[in-house]
């Protein structure tokens, strides 16, 4: 798994790539934090194009990045293969987080990137 996180525009874009493990999953959350700390309010770009699943085992329940960063997640975006929807946007807890989150096929990154940057 690789992972990389960049700031622009008060978007913040992480790529992911191969299988998530718990290891590249923390480290991406905990470089957010560093820019939610340093800009407050921010919006999440995922793509997740080149993702091809989790890691298997281990505690995926550790919900620490979400109970401190989700007041200053305005919206969150994902881009990745239509076949992962429905596990992607459970894993990110959509209709339970405070704010929306929209998932767009391989093929609508551009839309995906209007869209979180466009007012909620």
């Amino acid at each position: 798994m690789s992972e990389f996180v960049d700031f622009n525009n008060g978007v913040v874009t992480v790529t992911f790539e191969g299988t998530l493990t718990q290891a590249a999953l923390l480290q991406a959350q905990q470089a957010v934090a560093d820019i939610i700390r340093v800009e407050g309010k921010v919006r999440i770009l995922v793509n997740a194009e080149k993702f091809e699943g989790w890691e298997s085992g281990g505690a995926w329940d550790d919900f620490t990045f979400q109970e401190e960063s989700d007041p200053f997640i305005e919206k969150l975006a994902i881009v990745g293969d239509e076949r992962w929807e429905n596990q992607v946007l459970i894993f990110a807890a959509k209709g339970l987080r405070r704010f929306p989150i929209e998932y767009f096929g391989t093929d609508e990154r551009e839309m995906a990137y209007s869209w979180v940057r466009a007012a909620p």
